[in-house]
């Protein structure tokens, strides 16, 4: 028995003859991975500036209509319908709509619908599932500015 506490008894007094653990982080190998880099990038810059666009492929698609203003639908408080600017009723709006689709180049054209701050949403979500139903899924719900 005396000869195991001895033993842990030395253990423990060279625990205390270590050096204390270093908390200090090692900043030298940051800095060189950080300037290898630079001189990486300050190497390949150049290279990077003068890339001609004479060889990207030509293609035949046709280009957005960025500028052409999106069919919109606004609903007033009062619960009137104007499909653009014309005002019309509830059962013309998917017909209206059909029509001027097949007349544009894109069948698949977004719809905005407009609504004010004061109509109701029983008219909205009646709007709305009307245009999806009869097939028009591109749909954008806007507030109108006060």
């Amino acid at each position: 028995m005396a000869m195991n506490a001895g033993a842990t008894g030395v253990v423990g007094r060279r625990r205390h003859r270590r050096r204390p653990v270093m908390a200090e982080i090692n900043v030298t190998p940051m800095v060189d991975v950080m300037l290898v880099l630079l001189i990486i990038f300050m190497i390949s810059a150049p290279m990077l500036v003068g890339v001609p666009i004479d060889f990207l492929p030509q293609t035949e698609a046709k280009r957005l209509d960025q500028d052409r203003q999106p069919l919109t639908i606004r609903i007033s408080g009062q619960g009137q319908l104007f499909l653009q600017e014309n005002e019309i009723t509830l059962e013309e709006l998917v017909p209206k709509l059909k029509a001027v689709m097949s007349t544009r180049d894109n069948p698949d054209e977004r719809i905005e619908i407009y609504g004010e701050r004061d109509a109701r949403y029983e008219i909205v979500a009646k709007v709305s599932g009307m245009l999806q139903r009869a097939g028009f899924l591109k749909i954008n719900y806007r507030h109108l500015p006060d």
